[in-house]
């Protein structure tokens, strides 16, 4: 016999948040997932319709929450900033995230990367990056169609919608926001800060230094005038005493 499902059974259908299962294997993962996530954050601060997550569950199929995956970094296009405990689409206009990140641990099998790709495929994804940090190794695939393609030369690729560009070198990857900006780690940004602080910091005491010479100039400069204008008022009155006597001051200079 077919049951039907009423709206008050629809409504008791719970979408987990988690699985119970750690966010990373390692540090090194660890690492990846946070630098990628939170430069994309900085990267698009400005932009409203940006959503970026880390680990969150996106749920493609309404009714059905065994259809899953938890995307290391996920970009959604079109959809605002905010809290979310996971994604549920047909409650974001049905936009699927469109660029995906997957960073590789040696836990991570072949078969559960098989059916990543496939979900990814299937649901909409434009971009799916993924990356092994231990191998130095990045593959990248697009959508073409129905389907995804393998980026074949992924060294220097540009990300359609993310404009960002990878850049391979002997033992790691590098991340250039489209301005040339690195990617880098928070303990990296926070160093960087500092640095800034420490320049912005001399800086303004050279400027400091810079205005106090000027100041004494200034200060030595009025000295002077205001002895020149004493010897003239001297001057002035003693020519005014020596005519008060009438002697002559022909010969004075």
């Amino acid at each position: 016999m077919v049951q039907q499902i009423t709206p008050e059974t629809t409504d008791t259908i719970i979408y987990p948040e988690s699985d119970g299962q750690p966010m990373a294997d390692n540090t090194e993962q660890f690492t990846w997932i946070v630098k990628i996530k939170e430069n994309l954050e900085i990267l698009f601060a400005n932009q409203a319709d940006v959503f970026v997550a880390g680990d969150l569950f996106w749920y493609p199929v309404q009714g059905n929450p065994n259809i899953k995956q938890a995307p290391d970094t996920l970009v959604v296009f079109g959809r605002p900033k905010g809290k979310r405990g996971s994604y549920l689409q047909w409650e974001e206009d049905n936009i699927p995230p469109q660029v995906v990140f997957e960073i590789l641990s040696p836990g991570n099998t072949l078969k559960e990367m098989t059916k990543k790709l496939q979900f990814y495929e299937r649901y909409g994804v434009e971009e799916y990056y993924i990356y092994d940090p231990e191998k130095n190794d990045l593959n990248g695939l697009l959508r073409s169609g129905n389907s995804f393609e393998v980026i074949e030369e992924i060294d220097g690729w540009v990300s359609p919608r993310l404009k960002i560009r990878f850049q391979l070198t002997a033992d790691t990857l590098e991340i250039f926001s489209e301005s040339g900006q690195k990617f880098l780690t928070p303990v990296e940004l926070d160093q960087l800060r500092q640095q800034e602080r420490q320049r912005a910091e001399q800086e303004y005491q050279r400027a400091e230094q810079e205005y106090q010479r000027a100041e004494t100039e200034r200060q030595a400069k009025e000295a002077a005038l205001q002895e020149l204008a004493q010897q003239r008022d001297r001057y002035q009155e003693l020519l005014a005493k020596l005519q008060a006597q009438d002697i002559s001051t022909d010969n004075l200079s």
